[in-house]
């Protein structure tokens, strides 16, 4: 799961920074820049697996959201729309990129594996039901804190306005909603 980590910025300065850069202001976009460009390129790195690649998806990022920051309808969810620009980008990249593969038979017999096995997608199966019941398990915090953040992809500072709580809050439960599922499904694989 890709995340873009947004450091305690107030939600009120980022508006008005968007506010700002939609009105031409290059400094308030460069200053969201600078505060999320760490947090582009960790996805894009991850996304690509190499240095050079995220480097240059980055940039191509910043400017394709400056060109379209007029589409943002919520500047609360600045960090979450950079981060669906980042990964629909990084995906374009990896298909444009791609090598054709040879239509030598030989070579496709030759590197033709099949990673998801009938007995792998049972097993993933099974897990994601574990999962889902130990989620079921937990109090209606707990479960709502795990869903928007690993399942919805929700940023912190997205959750802390959410939840109508401070960044530490949410980090601290999502520590503990983790402790509590984890002993939940330890239960349940116990059974």
């Amino acid at each position: 799961m890709t995340e873009i980590i947004e450091h305690n910025i107030p939600r009120d300065e980022t508006a008005a920074l968007i506010a700002a850069a939609r009105a031409g202001d290059r400094d308030a976009f460069g200053e969201l820049v600078v505060r999320y460009e760490a947090a582009v390129y960790a996805t894009a790195l991850r996304q690509l697996g190499n240095h050079a690649e995220a480097e240059e998806l980055t940039q191509d990022v910043f400017v394709q959201a400056y060109e379209r920051l007029y589409q943002l309808r919520d500047p609360r969810r600045f960090g979450g729309w950079l981060r669906s620009i980042t990964v629909r980008m990084a995906i374009n990249r990896r298909t444009r990129c791609r090598q054709p593969a040879s239509a030598d038979p030989e070579i496709f017999e030759a590197t033709a594996t099949d990673d998801n096995s009938p007995v792998d997608r049972a097993v993933a199966r099974e897990r994601a039901a574990g999962l889902h019941s130990g989620l079921a398990r937990l109090g209606e915090l707990d479960r709502a804190t795990l869903v928007a953040f690993y399942l919805e992809g929700q940023s912190l500072v997205e959750m802390s306005d959410e939840f109508s709580s401070p960044v530490g809050t949410i980090k601290r439960r999502l520590h503990v909603a983790r402790k509590r599922l984890a002993e939940q499904l330890g239960q349940l694989a116990a059974v």
